[in-house]
């Protein structure tokens, strides 16, 4: 029993005992008090019917009865006509306690069932949340689907007739930059040409790497060393940002994908990172095996991302900087989508960001173990 229901015992007892101390220690000659007595009776077994339901009730009554039973036979049992109506007193003891048990039960029984029902109400209202908030989150990569289609039917034809005059413009101001004295202001106009022209190609390449089927090569690669031939790429940017960068990837399984495409993502996660921390920072990479799952992790103490930026920043074309794209970070969730994976991203301004890569594992047999 609870620590209450001991309390209310005592009460119970305390009550049944006193009631009947008084009937047996007050003489018969006054049998005003007597009824007054027999009356209180019902209240303790009111309260055992009400605090522990017909059970409680019965007892109670029960008890009282033998309590109330040698008081009426021996004290009272030479005024018959008086004795008659105690007896039937004690019949309405029990009937009394009996109804009060069995309506207390019937109440209690209620309210377990209306318990059960709103648990089971809260939990349809649950799944009833996560099955909105997934067709929600489907509705947005549909959405996004339909931005990627119609970005890519647009690039691809949009791409080759650019890069053809972009390749003429940059080799006419090659040779122009050539016959220039470097004391001469058009020789550094003509640097500013290459520049910008180079800008816009990269522009376009971010076009065409979007705009390629969605369909990926199927081979096993070491996590590790795509890792490290990313960042020998990137190693000139990141000591001109002075980024220190942290590898903590020991001996990852292998992992199952395009290789190339994988590498393109970690390229953009890591340049994002660098671009982060204008005045310098550090980016860690670290790996970890989570049940079927290899989380890799971008962790940067950049100026963090703002959080109603958050849920635009894998959109195309969205970008904070003005020279960015804002492709970069697409094509990463595109690569990682597409060979089945998740990628999350947490974020404080002023801080850093976090990009985690959920990579599905193959399984046992793929691994050839």
């Amino acid at each position: 029993m609870r620590k209450n229901d001991y309390f209310r015992l005592a009460v119970l007892v305390g009550l049944v005992a006193g009631i009947t101390a008084l009937h047996y220690t007050t003489s018969i000659a006054k049998p005003e008090y007597h009824d007054i007595y027999r009356r209180l009776y019902y209240v303790p077994i009111v309260l055992g019917g009400l605090w522990f339901a017909l059970r409680g009730g019965v007892a109670t009554a029960i008890v009282v009865s033998a309590l109330y039973a040698p008081h009426v036979v021996f004290q009272w049992g030479h005024h018959p006509g008086v004795a008659l109506e105690q007896y039937l007193e004690i019949l309405l003891y029990n009937l009394i306690g009996f109804l009060t048990g069995f309506l207390s039960q019937r109440e209690i029984m209620q309210r377990v069932r209306a318990e059960k029902t709103a648990h089971r109400l809260e939990d349809s209202y649950a799944k009833l949340r996560e099955q909105a908030d997934l067709v929600l989150e489907i509705e947005e990569q549909l959405r996004r689907a339909d931005r990627l289609s119609a970005l890519g039917e647009l690039s691809a034809g949009m791409a080759h007739e650019i890069r053809n005059p972009l390749g003429s413009i940059r080799g006419t101001a090659e040779i122009l930059k050539d016959g220039i004295d470097p004391s001469d202001k058009r020789y550094e106009f003509a640097g500013i040409l290459i520049k910008e022209v180079d800008r816009l190609n990269r522009v376009v390449q971010d076009f065409l790497d979007f705009s390629r089927p969605g369909g990926v090569r199927q081979e096993h690669f070491d996590l590790r060393e795509a890792l490290e031939e990313v960042l020998l790429l990137t190693r000139q940017q990141t000591l001109k940002g002075g980024v220190r960068t942290r590898f903590e990837v020991e001996e990852p399984p292998p992992v199952a994908g395009d290789r190339e495409q994988f590498k393109q993502a970690f390229l953009n996660l890591v340049l994002n990172a660098v671009q982060a921390m204008p005045s310098g920072g550090d980016l860690v990479i670290s790996a970890q095996v989570a049940g079927d799952e290899l989380l890799l992790r971008f962790a940067d103490t950049g100026q963090g991302i703002a959080p109603e930026a958050l849920e635009r920043i894998f959109n195309p074309f969205y970008t904070t900087r003005s020279e960015g794209t804002g492709l970069g970070l697409a094509i990463t969730h595109r690569i990682v989508q597409g060979h089945g994976g998740r990628i999350e991203v947490q974020s404080r301004v002023g801080e850093g960001t976090v990009f985690t890569l959920h990579l599905p594992l193959p399984s046992g047999e793929e691994r050839g173990t």
